[in-house]
């Protein structure tokens, strides 16, 4: 498997985190997040960064890039970290890789992800704690053009509840 250029390949990376190369050429080449809960930090360069996340977490990745003409890609995937052993699907700078809850492409669309991120957080949940389905419903209806519902506190509530059963 390939890695990114400047992804170190020590140690440190052969592990059950999901490492998350953030790059940043401002106006040319932009990686950031959204939002997500980091447990490490590996600083590669003054314009590369690698974050570490633990298995189960979620973060939302963008990534965007322009060249003399603008825009020519702008991107984001909502994913969920995986447990060793589990099944995964890759992604640019993400490794080993995830399970992707959202994946949208194109800057209109992007922005109404972006929208549906801050409605989660207006009823006054942690997108980190938001359902793993309610991702993939924003997926559907953003990608069919049509508007995501709300996340309520109830809905996360019933989530939650959800969590605690023993099946």
């Amino acid at each position: 498997m390939g890695h990114a250029p400047g992804y170190a390949r020590d140690a440190r990376y052969a592990d059950s985190q999901t490492h998350i190369e953030l790059i940043w050429i401002e106006g040319r080449l932009e990686h950031w997040l959204r939002f997500g809960l980091h447990i490490c930090e590996h600083i590669v360069s003054r314009r590369t960064r690698v974050l570490s996340f633990p298995p189960n977490a979620l973060f939302a990745l963008i990534r965007w890039a322009a060249n003399d003409h603008g825009t020519v890609k702008s991107r984001i995937d909502i994913v969920r970290t995986v447990w060793p052993g589990e099944a995964y699907t890759t992604l640019p700078f993400v490794r080993p890789g995830g399970e992707i809850l959202l994946s949208i492409e194109g800057w209109p669309k992007v922005e109404k992800v972006l929208g549906a991120i801050d409605r989660v957080e207006a009823a006054g949940v942690d997108p980190t704690r938001a359902a793993p389905d309610h991702w993939r419903h924003v997926h559907s209806r953003v990608a069919a053009g049509m508007d995501p519902r709300a996340y309520t506190a109830a809905r996360h509530h019933a989530f939650e509840l959800r969590q605690g059963l023993d099946l």
